[in-house]
C-alpha cells in the first residue's frame, strides 16, 4: 500500500456509499420507490433482497462516520434519497427526511469530513416511474425541483455535489439490458431515458448554481472495452461499447454531441428537437468523477444493433467476475483529461472491489481487495506524475450492502456487516488503509 505522502498535499481521499444500499428505506417516512417494486419480483434480485433495511444507516450513521473519521478519510461521498425527500416526487415534502440529511451533513463536519453529495443514485419514487421515470419529458423539471428542496436545506455546507450517479446505469442498464429497475429492455426507452438524464443533470446544475452553491460536478462511469483479437468486426464492437459506455454521456456534456456510434441505433427513437438541449445538458460544472472497476472483452454479434457480444477475459477477477485491470483506470482518467475536461480537476469518485469476505475470529483477510486497491492507486498516482489535475480518490464502499440485483450476495465493503445483527466488522483493508493514510 502506498502512503498519503506519495500524493500531493491538497489530494483528498475519501470513501463513498449510496442511500438505498445503506440506510434502510423503510424508515423515516419514505416513499415507495421502483427498486422497491422491482425487488418484490421474482427473479429480479437475488433471495428477493431489498433496501428496506440494508444497513440500517439511518439508525447508525453516527457509528459509521466514526468509521470514516478514524481510517483518515478527508471526505465521505454519500447519496440523497428522493423518495425520502418528497414520498411521491412531487409535492409534500417529508421533513423527517430532510432532517436525516441535515443532521448526516452535521454529523460529517462534526468529524472533520468534507461532505460529497450525489442528489440521485439509482431510487427513483414510484409514482413518478407510474408516469414513465425517466422516459417521460417532464423528468427534467421535477429533478430540478427535487434538488431545490434538498440543496436549500444541507448545499450551504457540501464540499461538493453532483446531480445523478452513473447514468449509463440509469439509462442503458435499466432501459435497454433491464438488469437495473425499472427492468426495461426497449430501445425507445433507453433512448428517452439517456437523454432524460443529462436534460435532468444539466437542469440540477442550473438551479444550484442559482441557490448559490459551488463545486458542482459530473460522475461517470467506465468500463475499458478491449476487443478480442484484431479482427476488423470486431473492433468495430469494441469501439460501439466504447461509444455507449465511455463517451455517450461524456460527449453530451463536455462537448454537447452525441457520438455517431451511438446515434446510429438510437436516434430515431430520440425526442423531437433533442438537438435544442445541449445548451442545457452543457451547462459548465466544476469537475468530473470517473467510476471505474473493470475492463469486457467484446467481439461482433450478429443481429440486431449494438451487434455487441462480451466473452470471457483471461485476467484475474473479482467475486462479480470482473477482470481486474488497472491500466484501464490510467487510460481512462488521462483520455478525461485531454478530451473532455481539458484542466479541470478529477476525481476518481468509485473504485474497488467484490470479495469473499468472512469474519474469522475477528478478523476479515481481504487480501485481494488490498492489492486491487494498491493497483488502482498506483495507476492513480501515474496519471498525478503526468500533470493531470487529479484531485481525489473514493474508494466503495464503506460498507457491505444492499448491492442491487445482486441482493446481499457482493461484499464490496471495508467494513464487514453482518446483515442478521448489523454488527460492523473493519477488515484488512480498512486497517492498511488507516495505517497509509497517516503515512
Amino acid at each position: 500500500m502506498i502512503n498519503r505522502s506519495d500524493y500531493p498535499a491538497d489530494f483528498l481521499f475519501g470513501t463513498a456509499t449510496s442511500a438505498y444500499q445503506i440506510e434502510g428505506h423503510k424508515f423515516g417516512g419514505a416513499g415507495s420507490t421502483h427498486w422497491d417494486s422491482f425487488a418484490a419480483t421474482p427473479g429480479n434480485v437475488m433471495g428477493l433482497g431489498n433496501g428496506q433495511l440494508a444497513c440500517d444507516h439511518y439508525h447508525r450513521f453516527e457509528e459509521d462516520l466514526d468509521l470514516v473519521a478514524a481510517a483518515g478519510f478527508d471526505t465521505y461521498r454519500f447519496s440523497t434519497s428522493w423518495a425520502r425527500i418528497i414520498p411521491d416526487g412531487v409535492g409534500s415534502v417529508n421533513q423527517q427526511g430532510l432532517d436525516f440529511y441535515d443532521r448526516l451533513t452535521d454529523a460529517m463536519l462534526e468529524r472533520g469530513l468534507k461532505p460529497a453529495a450525489t442528489l440521485y443514485h439509482w431510487e427513483m419514487p414510484s409514482a413518478l416511474e407510474d408516469r414513465g421515470g425517466w422516459r417521460n419529458s417532464d423528468i427534467a423539471k421535477l429533478f430540478g425541483d427535487f434538488t431545490e428542496v434538498v440543496m436549500a436545506c444541507i448545499g450551504d455546507r457540501m464540499f461538493s455535489v453532483a446531480p445523478i450517479n452513473e447514468p449509463w446505469c440509469v439509462g442503458w442498464l435499466s432501459h435497454f439490458e433491464g438488469v437495473h429497475a425499472p427492468g426495461l429492455r426497449d430501445i425507445r426507452a433507453t433512448s428517452r431515458a439517456m437523454h432524460h438524464v443529462l436534460c435532468a443533470h444539466g437542469t440540477a446544475i442550473a438551479r444550484m448554481r442559482a441557490l448559490g452553491i459551488k463545486n458542482l460536478g459530473a460522475v461517470c462511469n467506465f468500463e475499458y472495452a478491449n476487443p478480442i483479437d484484431n479482427e476488423p468486426e470486431n473492433c468495430a464492437a469494441a469501439a460501439r461499447y466504447d461509444a455507449i459506455y465511455n463517451r455517450f454521456f461524456m460527449g453530451g456534456i463536455f462537448n454537447k454531441a452525441y457520438p455517431d456510434l451511438v446515434l446510429e441505433g438510437i436516434e430515431p427513437f430520440l425526442p423531437k428537437r433533442w438537438q435544442d438541449d445541449f445548451d442545457l445538458i452543457g451547462v459548465p460544472i466544476d469537475w468530473c468523477g470517473i467510476n471505474y472497476y473493470t475492463r469486457s472483452n467484446l467481439g461482433h454479434k450478429e443481429g440486431a444493433w449494438p451487434n455487441i457480444q462480451t466473452h470471457e477475459g483471461p485476467l484475474d477477477k473479482t467475486e462479480m467476475g470482473w477482470e481486474i485491470y488497472s491500466d484501464g483506470l490510467f487510460d481512462f482518467i488521462m483520455r478525461t483529461h485531454q478530451e473532455y475536461t481539458l484542466g479541470l480537476p478529477i476525481y476518481v469518485t468509485e473504485n474497488g472491489m467484490a470479495n469473499d469476505d468472512f469474519v474469522k475470529n475477528g478478523v476479515v483477510n481481504d487480501d485481494a481487495r488490498l492489492e486491487y486497491i494498491s493497483a488502482h492507486l498506483l495507476a492513480v498516482l501515474k496519471a498525478v506524475k503526468q500533470g493531470v489535475p487529479l484531485a481525489g480518490y473514493y474508494v466503495w464502499s464503506l460498507l457491505d450492502n444492499y448491492e442491487w440485483s445482486l441482493g446481499y450476495e457482493k461484499r464490496f465493503g471495508l467494513v464487514h456487516v453482518d446483515f442478521e445483527t448489523q454488527k460492523r466488522t473493519p477488515k484488512k483493508s480498512y486497517l492498511e488503509l488507516k495505517k497509509a493514510l497517516k503515512c
